[in-house]
C-alpha cells in the first residue's frame, strides 16, 4: 500500500512539475513574441513600397521586396562615417573603462583599506543622481575645458569606469574562493598579479556582460552626441540617423531601413557573445 501511495505521489509531483514548466514556457514564448514583433515589423516595413506601410490588414511579407530602400539610405546618408565615429567614441571607454571598473571592484571586494565602506557608499550614492541633473554642469565644465564639438566629452569620462559596473563586478569578485588568493600570495604574486592571473580569468562571463552593456550604452547614446557635437563630420550613428529622418520625414520605409542597418552590429555582437552574456547574468544572479 505504501508503494502504491508513493508511486501515486510521484506521479502527481511529476504532473505538477510538467504543468509548471509548461506555464513557464508559455509565458516565455509570449514575452519573446512581444519583444520580437516590433523588430519583425521594422524589417518588414524596410522592404515595402512607401504606399503600403499602413495598409489594412497589415502584410508582414511584402509582395514586392524593395531592396532599393537600403541603397537609398547608404547613398543619401553618411551611415558608414557615423558608424566609424561611433566605434571611435564607444570602444575606448568600453575597454579602458571596464579595466578601471574591474580594478576598483577588486579593491572594494577583495582588499582592506581605511574608509573602504565609506568610499563604496559614496560611489553607490552617485548612482542615485539622475543624469539630467548633471547635463548643464557637465556642459559648462566641458565648455570651459574647450571640449565642445569634440569627442572628448563622450570618451574621456567613460574611461574612468562606471559605478554600476563597479558594483556588479564587486559582487562577482566576492564569490571567488579566498583560498586561490591565499595560494597566489604564497607564490609571491602581488595584488595586481593576483588580479590579472586569478581574478580576471575566473571572471570572463561577468566582464563580457559588462563589456556588452558598456558598448550598447555608448552605441545607442543619442543625447550625449546631440549636446556636445556640432560638426556633421563628427556625428555618431544615432545623429546621422536623426538627420536622415529629418531629411526624409514620414518616409517610413527609408527610416526603417536605416534603423535595420544600425541594428545589425549589435545583433552580431550579441550573437557571438551571448554565451558569456547569459552565463554572466546567471552566475551573478546565483552568487550575488
Amino acid at each position: 500500500m505504501a508503494v502504491v501511495t508513493n508511486s501515486s505521489m510521484n506521479r502527481k509531483r511529476n504532473k505538477s512539475e510538467i504543468m509548471n514548466r509548461a506555464v513557464a514556457y508559455v509565458f516565455l514564448i509570449i514575452g519573446a513574441l512581444i519583444m520580437t514583433v516590433p523588430f519583425l515589423w521594422m524589417l518588414s516595413t524596410s522592404l515595402k513600397e512607401p504606399g503600403l506601410v499602413f495598409e489594412m490588414p497589415p502584410r508582414w511579407i511584402p509582395e514586392n521586396i524593395i531592396w532599393d530602400n537600403y541603397k537609398v539610405v547608404l547613398t543619401e546618408s553618411d551611415l558608414l562615417g557615423g558608424f566609424m565615429n561611433t566605434m571611435a567614441v564607444t570602444l575606448p571607454p568600453t575597454i579602458v573603462g571596464l579595466f578601471a571598473s574591474a580594478i576598483a571592484a577588486y579593491a572594494f571586494g577583495r582588499m582592506d583599506f581605511p574608509g573602504k565602506n565609506i568610499f563604496f557608499m559614496a560611489l553607490l550614492a552617485t548612482m542615485m543622481i539622475p543624469g539630467v541633473v548633471l547635463m548643464v554642469p557637465s556642459f559648462i565644465l566641458y565648455k570651459y575645458l574647450g571640449w565642445i564639438d569634440s569627442w572628448k566629452p563622450l570618451m574621456i569620462p567613460g574611461m574612468f569606469g562606471a559605478a554600476g559596473t563597479v558594483f556588479f563586478l564587486r559582487q562577482f569578485f566576492k564569490t571567488i574562493p579566498s583560498e586561490l588568493e591565499d595560494a597566489a600570495k604564497m607564490d609571491g604574486l602581488s595584488p595586481f598579479g593576483i588580479f590579472m592571473r586569478i581574478v580576471v580569468p575566473l571572471s570572463k562571463p561577468a566582464l563580457a556582460t559588462q563589456a556588452i552593456f558598456g558598448f550598447l550604452g555608448g552605441y545607442n547614446d543619442y543625447m550625449g552626441p546631440l549636446i556636445y557635437l556640432n560638426s556633421p563630420e563628427k556625428y555618431t550613428l544615432q545623429l546621422v540617423l536623426a538627420t536622415f529622418q529629418d531629411a526624409y520625414n514620414a518616409e517610413w520605409t527609408l527610416i526603417m531601413a536605416g534603423s535595420v542597418l544600425a541594428l545589425i552590429p549589435t545583433v552580431i555582437l550579441f550573437f557571438f557573445a551571448q554565451r558569456y552574456f547569459i552565463e554572466g547574468i546567471t552566475l551573478t544572479g546565483m552568487k550575488g
